[in-house]
């Protein structure tokens, strides 16, 4: 695992706001992120996960601790359902499934963001996030392992999930 330092996180942000802070680590797979995690956990280190950074604001002084870009790649097609990596971007991601002839996400097209990131986005023409996914991954820092989810065990509403909500905070 590679931290850097000192790296303003307004790069990393759709919205370019943001100071410089301890340290960033680029995640492109899923033992860095358990690697991370671990490393943060020894030491003591508040841990902020960030995606693509859309509807993201990092004040000017930065963030004290160790920010996780995770920047996993990878689609592909196992039958009829497409497995997305948390660091593809949003828009990729559907491209790819209208190229393998998998409809039911094209109208959610131009949303910002990393599937990673995605909690539940119910804006275009009434369509849902959470009524294309099946399933779900994420690393439980208590457990310290990754653990999959049903749609049902996300618990997708508007805008939330179990991942950005009191239930889930700082423990996924």
């Amino acid at each position: 695992m590679k931290i850097l330092e000192n790296i303003a996180l307004a790069r990393l942000t759709t919205l370019g706001i943001g100071g410089r802070r301890g340290g960033l680590s680029g995640l492109a797979s899923e033992a860095e992120i358990a690697e991370a995690c671990a490393w943060a956990r020894e030491r003591r280190v508040p841990l902020f996960m960030l995606g693509g950074g859309s509807n993201v604001l990092v004040a000017d002084a930065g963030f004290d601790g160790l920010v996780l870009h995770v920047a996993i790649q990878g689609v592909e097609l196992r039958g009829e359902l497409l497995r997305a990596a948390a660091g593809v971007p949003w828009d990729d991601c559907i491209e790819q499934a209208l190229g393998a002839n998998c409809a039911g996400m094209e109208c959610l097209a131009g949303i910002p963001g990393t599937v990673g990131g995605t909690r539940c986005r119910m804006w275009r023409v009434r369509q849902e996030v959470a009524s294309v996914v099946r399933t779900r991954a994420a690393f439980d820092r208590a457990a310290e392992k990754f653990i999959e989810f049903s749609n049902a065990e996300c618990g997708f509403s508007y805008r939330k999930s179990r991942f950005n909500t009191v239930d889930g905070a700082g423990t996924w």
